[in-house]
């Protein structure tokens, strides 16, 4: 039986934490994944930008300056309103006013992926995207630039917290633990 309201499943935490892990291990339960990032990188590409981290910062900004700081859950929104799909990840949520604009459409649940700084770092030089940092301080400035946003505060309106410091199939067996307990609860 699917709810009657979208359930949202918001994954935060900061840059490198393991959360595109988490969110693509959600893909078996059918939920729409939908990545906060990959927003900012279309309306980027919709804009003419180049996708490097200085660009989609300043843009992230900018959007939030212009719709205000849930400007990209906003975006969500408008994507949601053509699709059915009553399951969806938010994979990257950065900020409580994010959550207050998605509580208005569907029932949240946010889980905090947390990881060691250097771990992280590691992580976010492996992927090799355009963004990705390339010295400890790009690294450092992206995490600065993050927490100015709200990230800290949205970990801290966890409903659960992954400390992802181990295995990567340890992230996905307690992600599965988490969601499928979530998941009793709402559908």
């Amino acid at each position: 039986m699917m709810p009657k309201l979208p359930l949202f499943i918001c994954i935060t935490g900061m840059p490198g934490a393991g959360k595109t892990t988490v969110a693509q291990t959600l893909k078996i339960y059918d939920f729409k994944i939908i990545s906060m990032g990959n927003v900012v990188r279309e309306e980027a590409t919709r804009q003419g930008l180049e996708q490097d981290d200085v660009n989609l910062g300043k843009l992230m900004l900018k959007l939030r300056q212009t719709l205000g700081p849930g400007a990209i859950a906003h975006l969500i929104v408008q994507k949601m309103q053509r699709d059915s799909n009553m399951l969806v990840v938010i994979d990257g949520l950065r900020s409580t006013h994010e959550v207050e604009v998605l509580k208005k459409y569907g029932i949240v649940k946010i889980l905090g992926i947390h990881a060691p700084k250097e771990t992280r770092f590691q992580f976010l030089r492996n992927r090799r995207r355009k963004d990705a940092p390339k010295t400890e301080d790009e690294f450092l400035n992206r995490d600065k630039r993050e927490l100015d946003v709200g990230v800290a505060e949205a970990i801290s309106y966890s409903d659960s917290i992954i400390t992802n410091d181990k295995t990567e199939k340890e992230l996905r067996k307690k992600t599965h633990e988490i969601v499928n307990r979530w998941r009793k609860e709402f559908v």
